[in-house]
């Protein structure tokens, strides 16, 4: 479960988030000061099932009642000096799970963190993995980094889900670009260098924060480091993705290797790239008979058609045919928003919403991730920033 720890003071919040790691294992508990822009930049991209907040007055009752009225799924625990019973009893009515004496006491606070635990993973159910989509190109130019990033982003928009975008074109991967002109701080590589020491908090700071929900791993930005990254490294770091984040984007390029192949296992779907031009269907024919090889059953497989035309020499429907697949998806081919989009580093729903690219997209957003029009909130005002 994530937890964030918020408090006034940055060394009195790691004293509070060790307290708490020592409750549970397997708990992702990350340490704040309240941020100037809101729950949104403290929360630094996470979506906690509970916050643990230090040094709470009636004030910051007030916060937390704005809050919990419209986040009711996160639980919290507070911890103040005030314990008068109407102190108590309005804590209660803005949502507060438990108010613990300043300065909390351990085992107090460890029980409080574990009844939370308790309800909402009781003993026995399995820990919930996010789901893995890896996009691969049938040959280079296919689009399929473009598709990866742009899913990515709109997924991290749908439903307040968070998306890890992992750049395993280790060679030449340039997702990041096509999202955010921000720099990165770290890549893939130094990841794998510190590799022992890989747990939620050495990810979560090697990553690009796009938005509150969409964190991006760069490719390295030297060539040479790419050789560096081995297949068990790739799978380390899908595996604690996974932990961490609803869903796992991969761009895993086009090479056939030890490390996509670990991708590719890993992957709950796999959508290879492909253009209905005659090199590209003989890749794709190829690609298709590696996943047989491999005893990847079909529903893993979802051919995406990209800049699809009508009235082209070769049809849909017969690559279909030469596949041995039906109801391929296909992405209209839309050159200017395209272009636009990637030479501007700007999402393509942000840059061109109504545009047939940006449509396409949505709806395989919602084919992978389905989701009811009642449910499509977005995170709102910060606790802090905006109650």
């Amino acid at each position: 479960m994530k937890i964030k720890v918020v408090s006034p003071n940055a060394e009195r919040a790691e004293q509070v988030a060790q307290i708490v790691r020592g409750s549970a294992t397997g708990l992702d508990v990350h340490a704040a000061t309240p941020a100037p822009g809101g729950l949104q930049a403290t929360i630094n991209g996470s979506r906690p099932g509970l916050l643990v907040l230090d040094a709470v007055d009636s004030f910051g009752l007030e916060a937390i009642n704005h809050y919990t009225q419209r986040h009711p799924e996160v639980e919290t625990i507070i911890i103040s000096s005030e314990q008068s019973p109407a102190f108590l009893l309005k804590a209660m009515q803005a949502g507060v799970r438990e108010v613990l004496p300043t300065p909390a006491d351990g085992p107090a606070l460890q029980a409080a963190v574990q009844r939370v635990t308790r309800k909402r993973h009781p003993a026995g159910a399995p820990a919930r993995q996010g789901e893995v989509f890896a996009f691969m190109a049938c040959k280079g130019g296919s689009g399929a980094s473009f598709l990866a990033a742009n899913l990515a982003h709109i997924l991290s928009a749908r439903d307040g889900h968070t998306v890890a975008l992992l750049d395993l074109d280790l060679q030449f991967g340039d997702t990041l670009m096509m999202l955010s002109d921000q720099r990165a701080v770290s890549d893939v590589a130094e990841v794998a260098r510190n590799i022992s020491r890989l747990d939620a908090d050495l990810l979560r700071s090697a990553m690009v924060q796009v938005s509150d929900t969409l964190s991006v791993l760069p490719a390295p930005a030297e060539l040479s480091q790419a050789l560096e990254v081995k297949a068990a490294h790739v799978e380390a770091i899908i595996k604690q993705a996974r932990t961490m984040f609803d869903f796992v984007v991969l761009d895993v390029g086009r090479s056939i290797d030890a490390l996509s192949l670990q991708a590719l296992d890993l992957a709950t779907c796999i959508f290879p790239i492909v253009q209905l031009s005659l090199p590209q269907v003989r890749d794709a024919r190829r690609l298709r008979d590696l996943f047989r090889s491999l005893d990847y059953p079909a529903q893993k497989i979802h051919w995406l058609v990209n800049r699809f035309e009508k009235g082209g020499d070769i049809t849909l429907e017969s690559l279909e045919l030469t596949l041995g697949t039906k109801g391929m998806k296909t992405i209209p081919n839309h050159f200017s928003s395209v272009s636009a989009s990637v030479n501007q580093g700007v999402p393509i729903e942000k840059l061109s919403r109504n545009s047939p690219v940006a449509r396409a997209l949505s709806d395989l957003a919602q084919f992978v991730a389905p989701i009811e029009a009642a449910k499509k909130d977005r995170w709102l005002s910060g606790l802090f920033g905006n109650a």
